[in-house]
């Protein structure tokens, strides 16, 4: 008879720190994930080629030629689902903002309370099942608004069609696909800049103003497309 499969949550943290990684490792199979460990980028690599993560526990510095910021870029580009959390020995604001801008989902800083970093573990795994949710329909709600991923049409709740330019559907499009996970405005930019000729600095800022002016109740107080400070912006779905 056939081993039944494993369905914990499969989780691998990347860190060059034997002790420090297999403490970890051991805390999560505590607390019923699936935990694996890997020291080096090249380690990492192989191991979601054969058994791919649900969330990564990403070390920023390592020893080897990639630091975790190129592994984050490779995480990222691999998959929009997989969460991604940095855990680091650095305080620094910029390593923070150019960590969520390579595409990870929190940052961490050591030395770390196990049981908050559990907590950020369990909201990024919520989220990366929100984002799987919120594109299985044709149809997302945003705002005030549908969005219509085949036909790439926006309409209000009473059906009236909402006319957009290409350059604010792409938005849209990224926002419908990464529900609550805050986006920079540099990734923003170099994702649909090619769509308009508008590849400037605030051309993404100008663009939001445009789409919170379609989709929300109140687009002086947006509750869809919210700022995140010192990261970008970020699509919250409705509750309702």
């Amino acid at each position: 008879m056939a081993k039944p499969k494993d369905q914990r949550p499969h989780l691998i943290v990347v860190e060059d720190e034997a002790f420090q990684r297999e403490t970890l490792i051991e805390f999560l199979g505590g607390n019923h994930y699936r935990a694996s460990g890997v020291e080096s980028g090249a380690a990492l690599r192989k191991l979601v080629e054969k058994d791919p993560p649900a969330l990564v526990l990403l070390d920023l510095r390592l020893s080897g030629d990639e630091d975790g910021f190129a592994l984050a870029r490779f995480l990222r580009e691999r998959s929009r689902k997989t969460g991604i959390i940095m855990l680091t020995a650095s305080g620094d604001t910029i390593d923070q903002v150019v960590g969520l801008e390579t595409g990870a989902d929190d940052y961490v800083a050591k030395p770390y309370d196990p049981r908050a970093l559990l907590a950020r573990i369990k909201a990024v795994l919520r989220r990366a099942g929100g984002a799987e949710a919120a594109t299985t329909g044709e149809r997302v709600r945003m705002g005030k608004c549908l969005l219509d991923l085949q036909s790439r049409r926006l309409v209000t709740l009473s059906g009236e069609e909402i006319s957009l330019r290409a350059g604010e559907y792409e938005l849209l499009r990224l926002f419908a696909e990464n529900p609550n996970r805050p986006l920079s405005r540099d990734w923003l930019l170099e994702t649909t800049s090619h769509r308009e000729m508008e590849a400037f600095d605030r051309a993404i800022d100008i663009r939001i103003l445009r789409i919170r002016r379609k989709i929300e109740v109140d687009p002086a107080r947006p509750t869809s497309i919210r700022t995140v400070r010192s990261a970008g912006y970020m699509f919250v779905p409705p509750e309702d």
